[in-house]
């Protein structure tokens, strides 16, 4: 059975607002890289496609995205526990990252997002010439 209220969750809650320790919402990720991009995975069960907001300024990365539930009239919540509200979350991005070529899809409540690695930081060929023999050796600008 469902408790309409817990005295002792609620006087912890109210203990973490006054000691402004509470938590706010905060949207899980992971973040690797594989191949030429880094992939970043958000968990937003229960958000609308259309309430995300990706944004790239500079080096960073902005992710928002709001969660609401609607109550309708006559209502009795037993429990509300989902983090509801407002999402926002920060990423700064290395300089040999291709922010002009992020990609963000968003499926089965997870906002996956590729960020290329630019080309200038891929490792390249340098020719090196000693009198008449050119040799190659494999640089990197990163």
């Amino acid at each position: 059975m469902l408790m309409r209220s817990d005295p002792f969750r609620e006087f912890d809650r109210l203990t973490d607002q006054l000691s402004g320790n509470a938590r706010l919402p905060v949207m899980p990720m992971d973040a690797y890289k594989q191949g030429d991009e880094f992939l970043v995975h958000f968990d937003l069960p229960g958000v609308e496609s259309s309430s995300i907001d990706l944004t790239v300024e500079k080096n960073v990365l902005t992710v928002s995205a709001e969660r609401a539930w609607q109550r309708e009239n006559g209502i009795d919540v037993i429990a509300a526990e989902r983090p509801q509200g407002k999402f926002s979350r920060q990423l700064f991005l290395g300089d040999g990252l291709d922010v002009d070529h992020v990609e963000a899809g968003y499926d089965n409540g997870v906002l996956t997002i590729r960020i290329p690695v630019a080309d200038q930081a891929k490792p390249r060929r340098v020719e090196v010439s000693s009198g008449g023999d050119a040799k190659q050796i494999e640089a990197s600008t990163a």
